[in-house]
């Protein structure tokens, strides 16, 4: 069987670990890494094709985005009409509605298949919270995530002008409710008043308690665990007090990437259009025969 050729674009935090995913996928390999320049490349880039044009790969059969959330529709929607699938983890849930209808249209029209938010949450914590909800229909579902690193809200932060280095903590109050703990690493007269309003004012902090906080060195407090707590209670059918409860601890880059890399094989699996992870059947994400995966998995 011909392997499924993978691009990753972007090289940070998800992109080192998606290298490694994909290199451990027996179905899948490398067709090669795209980064914004090919300057100074990694060690462990060495053996394969660092590019800055997807174009100069050849043949990619889906491109894994591990690019900022705010840059996923420009590059889904260019690789999408060059007849590449695409999968990313954009993670700010409310836009999603909207990013499944841009891309859809443009998926559909080029034969092509995008599957969104396809990190942990959104993503795998969504399948849950989707089970969830089909055993208990009527009820209150609870995600309490770390306390732990978000990618995505150390990213925004630092995009901010006058930020050398972020990192953002997600600490759970309970119920859902979270605070946010930032820590910034300024640059040389940058005002940290500034950079606080600039951050609560924010979507990806808009909604939550937020303290912003200098430090002078931010990888002296990094750590890259977190994890999530759901809980839902609710009635199936008549019967009331039902209760669910799904917890994990896990290296946040590495889950995103490995959960990226289950829906890039997914991706080739689906008729054109643009999917959400709960759209797609579970078994999809996972290499191998289907009847095997059947008798193993049920």
């Amino acid at each position: 069987m011909e392997k499924i050729k993978a691009a990753i674009v972007g090289y940070g935090n998800i992109g080192h670990y998606v290298l490694d995913a994909v290199l451990e996928a027996p179905d899948m390999e490398v067709a090669g890494i795209v980064r914004r320049s090919v300057k100074e490349i990694p060690a462990e880039l060495k053996p394969y094709k660092v590019v800055t044009d997807i174009a100069e790969l050849g043949k990619v059969d889906v491109a894994i985005l591990c690019t900022p959330t705010r840059e996923v529709k420009h590059y889904a929607e260019k690789y999408l009409t060059m007849g590449i699938n695409t999968v990313d983890s954009f993670d700010i849930h409310g836009d999603i509605p909207a990013l499944r209808r841009a891309l859809g249209e443009v998926a559909v029209s080029h034969g092509t298949v995008a599957i969104i938010s396809a990190g942990w949450d959104p993503g795998s914590d969504s399948i849950v919270r989707t089970l969830m909800e089909a055993a208990a229909p009527k009820g209150l579902t609870y995600t309490n995530f770390g306390p732990g690193m978000s990618m995505g809200h150390s990213v925004c932060v630092r995009s901010k002008v006058g930020v050398k280095d972020a990192l953002s903590m997600t600490i759970p109050l309970g119920t859902g409710i979270h605070r946010r703990m930032v820590y910034v690493e300024l640059e040389p007269g940058a005002s940290l008043e500034e950079v606080t309003a600039a951050v609560k004012a924010d979507p990806y902090f808009a909604s939550d308690e937020t303290h912003v906080m200098a430090v002078d060195s931010v990888d002296a407090v990094r750590d890259m665990g977190h994890g999530v707590h759901m809980t839902r209670k609710g009635v199936s059918g008549r019967t009331h007090s039902q209760r669910f409860e799904f917890s994990m601890a896990i290296n946040n880059p590495a889950l995103t990437a490995q959960i990226l890399v289950g829906a890039a094989r997914a991706a080739m699996r689906q008729r054109p259009g643009c999917y959400t992870m709960i759209e797609i059947p579970v078994i999809d994400l996972l290499p191998g025969d289907r009847e095997q995966l059947v008798a193993h998995l049920v």
